[in-house]
């Protein structure tokens, strides 16, 4: 399987999943004595320490931006590591990077073990429901239980009854379904099996939800990349994937029921309005899938920097831009802004570190 992806490059992200690299220089420390607002162009001297983050694939094109405009503003250059959030959160508590990216909030266990862990939300993000159906290029109709029970395998053919029966006029061919899921520890893999655990009953008493789950059965891609792989190139293939990622790969995505009835397209418009309506905790660990706004996605969930209050300064000037500036480059690459409302929120909560 891997070797097949690695012959297949032209379909992988322009984003590599291994990593993304950016100089090792932090700014901040011009001798002026004046403050600057977030993401004001300022001279700085460069030094020594640097920048380094590791976690989430669903938010790395977007990161990739940021730390490129970021730098090209302030001087402050970036290392990011796209391994997955369950590498993010390992990376943060063991204090090796000086932020975490995940998709998926840490649970209370793993809390414990970081005390004085911070999560903010940066942008939400739709986790698409990506098909290979040979005839069928435009997206299909599908609701959560025919969803989970796809990947519970009791769904095995793209001609099954229930599935016919939400796509009238479509004509599906007598084809094995081959479920694709992620191999890694993935918040994207969180926001899905969330979902499926809401809307099902039975994938909620099997495999529940997690970064990780025992998947009945099905293919395994390492991060977006290789889902995504494994997608393109297996006639009859399923797997969830991030919207931006989907779209820039030419993947046929479908569109999913939400919990007022109604079948939404995944897009910027519907994420936002997913999170727009979701009641967000005081520490921000929630999963905004199931909407109940009817206009909203249902797959859908915020994407989180973790870090310590006790951070370096130059995080705490990275995240303050990211929460206002940074924003505007949130909808051309598929991701929701942060409601208003959710915007001020976090910004507050950064105003509490060192």
């Amino acid at each position: 399987m891997n070797n097949t992806i690695l012959r297949n490059k032209k379909t992988i992200w322009a984003v590599p999943a291994a990593a993304i690299a950016f100089g090792l220089v932090s700014a901040g420390c011009g001798d002026s004595g004046q403050k600057s607002e977030p993401g004001a162009q300022t001279a700085s001297t460069p030094s020594a320490t640097a920048l380094n983050g590791a976690g989430a694939t669903f938010p790395a094109p977007l990161y990739q931006k940021w730390f490129q405009e970021y730098q090209s503003k302030n001087g402050v250059q970036v290392n990011y590591q796209a391994i997955g959030s369950g590498g993010g959160i390992k990376g943060i508590t063991a204090k090796s990077v000086d932020f975490g990216a995940s998709d998926a909030p840490m649970n209370d266990e793993e809390m414990a073990k970081a005390p004085g862990i911070l999560h903010v939300p940066t942008v939400a993000g739709a986790v698409a429901v990506a098909y290979n159906v040979p005839g069928i290029t435009t997206g299909i109709h599908l609701t959560g239980d025919v969803i989970a029970d796809i990947f519970l395998g009791k769904i095995a053919k793209w001609n099954d009854a229930r599935i016919t029966a939400l796509n009238p006029g479509k004509t599906f061919p007598d084809l094995a379904i081959a479920p694709t899921h992620r191999a890694d520890g993935s918040g994207t893999t969180n926001i899905f099996t969330t979902y499926l655990s809401q809307v099902s009953p039975t994938w909620k008493a099997g495999p529940g939800a997690g970064k990780s789950v025992t998947w009945p059965s099905g293919l395994a891609g390492k991060g977006s990349a290789g889902v995504g792989a494994l997608v393109q190139q297996t006639e009859g293939a399923i797997g969830y994937i991030e919207l931006a990622y989907a779209l820039q790969n030419k993947i046929a995505f479908a569109d999913v029921q939400n919990a007022k009835g109604a079948f939404i397209t995944p897009t910027v418009e519907s994420t936002t309005a997913a999170a727009a309506g979701a009641t967000i905790p005081e520490d921000f660990r929630t999963v905004i899938t199931n909407t109940s706004d009817p206009k909203g996605y249902p797959i859908t969930g915020f994407t989180f920097i973790l870090v310590y209050k006790d951070a370096k300064p130059d995080v705490k000037k990275f995240l303050q831009w990211a929460l206002s500036d940074g924003q505007k480059d949130a909808a051309p690459l598929v991701y929701a802004p942060l409601p208003e409302s959710v915007q001020k929120k976090a910004l507050a909560e950064v105003e509490t570190m060192q």
